[in-house]
């Protein structure tokens, strides 16, 4: 399960609509039947135009700044063991997402009128996508980018060739093409993985826009607060503040387990990701404490997550935390997006 929260962005501003955003993500839409659409939800209605998505969001951010993000973007991608439990992806993952939302409210340090925040007290849309396309920070993009290289060095060759500015046998120059388009050690359906192709397999995954201002319009609830719980004094009175991203990533995890029945590996908690970060040696020390049949699966886990693994697993527990994460750290930040605004 990996979980990210990030505001829309556009250069040293926050975007004023949501409008692009929402467009973004009707892309899937785009040549299908009414039937087949997925449309936008939230936690009591299943369809929404996206005309309304942007017209109750772009209308719910009353005086923020430029400066100030007016929604927040959640992505939740769960991995494909924890897809392999749901029966109905587009209807299971609707249920988890209102599940969900309930612990976004619950991470808030803060009380509206006295009490504390409540789901409904927040405005949110919801997606469900069903396709995954590979990014250049995928571990087979970057591990093929070298044939990549060199195939387009040949391409250009060979038009150089049809063009007449150089002399040079395309034939041999295509059969060249195609040797290294099976070397590349990435391939899906008998083709070498570019940037922009579809990922193979289930890829359905939640995106969600949710507003910076509560459903009043009144109170600002930002989940990019730097304080987990704090209390501040603003107008004479003392406001708390702040966003528990810890907790809401371990809930979003215990909620996914409650609801589908997911028996979680010590390899996929949020925990564990960010002892492996921040504590390696707490980290691998837990691993080899586990039994053999889950530690062999946490070490497969962890190979799909595009972490490197050592050819030869010392079996010194210290020797093995120090040796493997020295050899890991250099691709850690690419390895491990851990699901966390500023982790």
């Amino acid at each position: 399960m990996y979980i990210t929260i990030t505001p829309q962005k556009l250069g040293r501003n926050y975007a004023q609509s949501s409008a692009d955003f929402v467009g973004y993500l009707e892309k899937e839409n785009q040549g299908l039947e009414q039937e087949e659409m997925e449309h936008f939800f939230n936690q009591y209605g299943d369809e929404f135009s996206a005309e309304e998505v942007i017209k109750d969001i772009d209308g719910n951010g009353a005086k923020l700044k430029k400066t100030e993000p007016k929604f927040y973007s959640i992505t939740v991608s769960p991995s494909k063991y924890e897809l392999s439990k749901l029966q109905n992806s587009s209807e299971d993952l609707k249920k988890y997402t209102r599940e969900l939302m309930k612990d976004y409210v619950q991470s808030f340090n803060r009380e509206i009128n006295g009490r504390p925040v409540n789901i409904d007290d927040i405005k949110y849309y919801a997606k469900i996508e069903h396709q995954r396309t590979f990014k250049g920070t995928d571990k087979q993009i970057r591990e093929n980018q070298p044939f990549a290289a060199k195939i387009l060095q040949l391409k250009n060759e060979i038009r150089n060739v049809q063009d007449g500015r150089t002399e040079g046998n395309i034939n041999k120059l295509n059969r060249e093409v195609s040797k290294l388009e099976r070397a590349a050690p990435h391939q899906q359906n008998g083709k070498r993985i570019v940037q922009g192709m579809p990922k193979a397999g289930n890829q359905s995954h939640i995106h969600i826009i949710v507003s910076r201002k509560d459903a009043s319009n009144t109170f600002s609830l930002s989940p990019g607060s730097k304080h987990k719980a704090s209390e501040v004094e603003m107008h004479g009175k003392t406001v708390k503040r702040g966003f528990d991203r810890d907790k809401f990533f371990t809930n979003a995890e215990k909620t996914f387990d409650k609801t589908f029945g997911y028996q979680r590996n010590f390899a996929e908690t949020y925990k564990a990701r960010k002892d492996f970060i921040k504590n390696p040696k707490i980290y691998f020390a837990a691993l080899m404490k586990l039994p053999t049949n889950e530690r062999a699966l946490a070490f497969k886990i962890m190979g799909k997550s595009g972490i490197p693994m050592m050819p030869s697993i010392p079996t010194n527990q210290a020797q093995l935390a120090l040796k493997v994460f020295n050899k890991l750290r250099k691709g850690l930040d690419v390895a491990i997006k851990s699901s966390s605004i500023g982790i």
